[in-house]
């Protein structure tokens, strides 16, 4: 998966978020990482009157449903029909239209699109995920080397540097992740990958592809 298959433009359909125009200024989106609670922040100021401040710095829109359980950190931006349940939300977040977020599932710092379904029992850190992406229970982003070094991406042609401590998955439109899969930091997926379940993922993964223990291969 060459350089130009990892912009943003390739990965994801910007009609599906309210950070359209925030993702259109960057080439790659881990390069959107760094100024995500800054953009979640300024967000309310465009924000319709269907929204309502729940607590300083957290807007919800009128049609989603939160648990009282629910610990959301601001800022944070909740979007329509959304359903958080007794998640954690620990700033810097934005929820898409028609997301769920579900039970002991924990969200620092990153873009839900449209149609993200988060259900049971995962992390998910300094990271983007596209329209419709899925992830089975127990899957983990882990967004943090073991050295605590920068994150890297290493292709056939290049390593790419990210500039950054902490970098989560950036998953394109679609990626489906199988339950107790983990996903190293800087993993990146092209549109309708499946991740099978228990599979380490690590690297950037071309569009339309199965990923297993055994391999990559290509859906039929």
């Amino acid at each position: 998966m060459g350089p130009d298959n990892l912009r943003t433009e390739r990965l994801y359909s910007l009609g599906h978020t309210l950070a359209a125009a925030y993702l259109h200024m960057y080439t790659y989106p881990w390069e959107a990482v760094r100024g995500l609670k800054a953009f979640v922040r300024n967000l309310r100021l465009s924000l319709g009157e269907d929204y309502e401040e729940r607590g300083e710095g957290v807007f919800v829109h009128r049609t989603a449903h939160i648990s009282p359980t629910a610990l959301i950190e601001p800022p944070c931006v909740i979007g329509a029909g959304s359903e958080v349940r007794q998640a954690c939300l620990r700033g810097g977040v934005l929820v898409g239209e028609g997301c769920v977020v579900g039970n002991a599932v924990e969200v620092k710092e990153s873009i839900l699109f449209d149609g993200v379904s988060l259900p049971h029992l995962s992390y998910v850190g300094d990271s983007i995920l596209g329209f419709g992406v899925h992830l089975g229970a127990g899957a983990i982003v882990s967004n943090l080397k073991s050295d605590r070094s920068e994150v890297t991406l290493s292709l056939k042609e290049e390593k790419i540097f990210t500039g950054l401590r902490k970098a989560g998955a950036f998953l394109g439109d679609g990626t489906e992740v199988g339950c107790g899969a983990v996903l190293c930091p800087g993993t990146v997926t092209g549109k309708g990958v499946r991740i099978y379940p228990l599979v380490l993922a690590r690297g950037a993964y071309p569009p339309d592809v199965i990923v297993k223990k055994e391999g990559v291969f290509r859906k039929r």
